[in-house]
């Protein structure tokens, strides 16, 4: 049977993310209560971000992709080795925005972005390819982090040539 693109792109979440943010809803309700009985209208969003969906991201790409992380304070730009040797740079978003980069003098090969919905417990690999193709859209020079609107990350990946991207391992 064959397999439709939109399969290779999506994947569900662990149970044990389904349980973070059931705890983190608890947390949100609670303060949400709290703000209410002060007095105030404020709407603490209390969202998962950071460092903890990062590394989220990088788990998800052991698991899918079979990644072979590196150790945090090894390689700037380089997040892990592919089954193949090459680089790979892993990013992972929760809000619907696109990835973030600073400028750097190492690029990965490979670049993984995935989109994660935390409230429906699954998750969309939108960029699967040569770096390049998203880090081409970045100026030559500039300072702290630019993002890189999420259209044009999809628009990267469309131009991502047959056999340039990494295998799943779910779905050999």
């Amino acid at each position: 049977m064959q397999q439709k693109i939109g399969d290779l792109r999506r994947f569900r979440l662990p149970q044990a993310i389904a349980s973070l943010v059931e705890a983190r809803n608890g947390v949100r309700d609670h303060y949400r209560q709290v703000i209410l009985e002060r007095g105030c209208d404020a709407a603490l969003k209390f969202t998962l971000d950071g460092n903890l969906v990062g590394d989220i991201g990088e788990a998800i790409a052991v698991e899918l992709f079979g990644i072979a992380l590196v150790n945090r304070a090894s390689a700037e730009g380089i997040d892990g080795y592919a089954r193949d040797g090459k680089t790979v740079q892993i990013k992972a978003s929760g809000t619907g925005r696109g990835p973030a980069f600073r400028c750097t003098e190492t690029r990965a090969h490979y670049l993984l972005f995935f989109h994660l919905d935390f409230e429906a417990a699954c998750g969309e690999v939108i960029f699967n390819g040569p770096e390049h193709y998203v880090t081409d859209r970045l100026p030559k020079r500039f300072s702290g982090q630019r993002m890189i609107p999420l259209k044009q990350v999809r628009n990267a990946d469309g131009q991502v040539k047959p056999g340039e991207r990494l295998g799943r391992l779910d779905m050999a």
